[in-house]
């Protein structure tokens, strides 16, 4: 069993189709197809139903294709690290991060990282914290920030809290504050409009498992929205929306703190346990602990 092989099967399963999966591998098609004949016989099955037009997984594919796609990305890192051991001077570093991070302290890390290291090309997956574990334990990231503590049914991951970030509630800077104190607190979201993110980010289970928690269900005026489309319709008046605080700092919107203790979420770095970082992303998570956790690097 040849990686060419693993690579050219990947391919056709991703595409449904020989044809394009030969181009998108810069091979002939029928160089390509006799790979994975040759891969077929040395498994002793089919791999794909063949049919005009129609491509699909046999079950003895199906089987194959995450296994294929493990020693994909572990032969892929094995090859960067190699590469990178010459001084980071050029490279791959993909990194997932959630969208709120996105949209605060991932910028300044990333332009830290880049001035340092130019030719390392850097890859950003956004999504929500348990769609980034899923593409983590794949192998199809190098590092990950994510929301801890990981659910229980979480694969083997290795983890480091490097922040406990403070929520707050954005609204309007032209519109009335969402309450007269200084301070609001979590009852206080009772029958109050919130803008509410789309399914699978973190801060909508938050918002909503804190609203439950205090004995009630939140009304959504708007919901579905990504972060930026949640700060427009906060700015917009059309509710207020549960936010870290750096992310309200940028946006430049009113911001009022949850009575103490307040509301935080904890930040951690991640990578997979069973494989040693690339050199990259061992340097990046020691500059992410420098920006969010100096006490830490300072130990």
């Amino acid at each position: 069993m040849q990686l060419q092989q693993l690579r050219y099967f990947a391919a056709v399963a991703d595409a449904r189709h020989f044809t394009r999966a030969a181009e998108r591998e810069h091979v002939a098609q029928p160089s390509l197809s006799q790979q994975i004949r040759a891969l077929e016989r040395e498994l002793g099955a089919e791999l794909f139903h063949r049919a005009r037009g129609h491509i699909t997984l046999t079950d003895a594919g199906e089987t194959l294709l995450p296994f294929a796609r493990r020693i994909l990305a572990d032969a892929d890192t094995a090859r960067r690290e190699v590469q990178e051991v010459a001084g980071l001077r050029r490279g791959r570093l993909r990194l997932g991060a959630p969208p709120s991070l996105c949209a605060s302290v991932v910028p300044d890390v990333l332009r830290a990282f880049h001035d340092r290291y130019p030719g390392v090309d850097l890859q950003v997956h956004e999504s929500g914290s348990q769609d980034l574990v899923r593409v983590l334990a794949a192998g199809e990231l190098d590092l990950a920030l994510v929301i801890t503590p990981l659910p229980v049914q979480a694969p083997a991951l290795t983890t480091a809290e490097l922040l406990r970030e403070e929520l707050v509630v954005i609204s309007a800077p032209d519109a009335p504050p969402p309450v007269r104190r200084t301070y609001i607190r979590v009852d206080d979201l009772r029958d109050r409009p919130l803008v509410m993110f789309r399914r699978g980010y973190d801060l909508r289970e938050f918002t909503v498992a804190a609203c439950r928690t205090a004995g009630f269900e939140p009304v959504f005026t708007v919901e579905g929205g990504e972060m930026d489309a949640v700060l427009g319709f906060v700015r917009a008046g059309l509710g207020i929306a549960v936010v870290p605080i750096m992310v309200a700092e940028r946006a430049g919107l009113r911001a009022t703190p949850f009575a103490a203790p307040g509301l935080h979420r904890n930040i951690s770095v991640a990578h997979r346990a069973d494989v040693s970082p690339p050199r990259a992303a061992r340097e990046l998570q020691r500059i992410l602990v420098r920006h969010l956790a100096p006490e830490a690097a300072d130990d």
